[in-house]
């Protein structure tokens, strides 16, 4: 396929565009918005220009985002990096993985659904989610070894490392405390336009970028529906044990 010196030239200002703001509406930029949807060539050359730097370039009803893959650390963040902004200082491979449990356990609150969009709630509290958090957490960690084994979740480590952090109900903002943890992991997913939080009422909303995202993309991968299943196991068990001793 042929390049035209024009096609080249509109097909980087997009992918800079990309790099500089991760997203591209129609509303915002709609002429950059429909060179990327009416030219094929065009939308190649981005395509290209995603794959270099380590990222997929994909269009969720009208907005074209940028998302850098799982090993880019240079357009997203590492395990080191992650780890540092989310939980206390020092913090082990259990605080981090304790901080992306929270992240999904938010996310199967918040899209459990089966019709024209997976999303079924427009907020949720921060008690709740801190409830939630709690809740499977403990019913998880009584799974036997060989049981946390087969699902691929740790919940006993997990469980440790949160019932390590000290309760504040002052709302202290400190990474050693439950009230804490979740300020820092409730800020960084606003950073990052998935979330709203308003700290004043003390709930999160999810942004349109966030619902497109699961609704186009994760949702439709297998790996989510293993979290989701894991993440519901241990209540389904314990529901099934108190019917049988009944």
């Amino acid at each position: 396929m042929a390049y035209e010196i024009e096609d080249i030239r509109i097909g980087q200002e997009i992918f800079y565009y990309l790099l500089e703001h991760h997203e591209m509406s129609e509303e915002e930029q709609e002429r950059l918005y429909r060179a990327y949807v009416e030219n094929e060539r065009i939308q190649n050359l981005v395509k290209s220009q995603g794959e270099i730097a380590l990222s997929k370039i994909e269009r969720y009803g009208n907005v074209v985002y940028l998302i850098p893959k799982e090993d880019n650390t240079f357009l997203g963040f590492s395990k080191a990096q992650l780890k540092q902004l989310l939980c206390k200082s020092g913090g082990t491979d259990k605080d981090y993985y304790l901080s992306q449990f929270v992240i999904l356990t938010l996310l199967v609150e918040f899209y459990d659904g089966q019709g024209a969009t997976s999303k079924t709630r427009d907020y949720m509290r921060v008690g709740e989610l801190q409830n939630c958090i709690s809740s499977r957490l403990k019913e998880g960690a009584q799974r036997t070894e060989e049981e946390e084994e087969a699902a691929g979740i740790a919940f006993s480590s997990m469980s440790e490392a949160y019932e390590a952090l000290r309760s504040d109900e002052k709302g202290s903002r400190a990474k050693t405390t439950k009230e804490g943890f979740l300020y820092h992991i409730l800020n960084f997913l606003q950073k990052q336009g998935l979330v709203e939080y308003i700290e004043e009422d003390e709930m999160i909303k999810t942004t349109k970028k966030l619902d497109n995202f699961m609704d186009w993309n994760l949702l439709n991968q297998n790996h989510f529906q293993r979290v989701k299943r894991v993440l519901n196991a241990a209540a389904e068990n314990s529901y099934d044990a108190e019917l049988e001793t009944k």
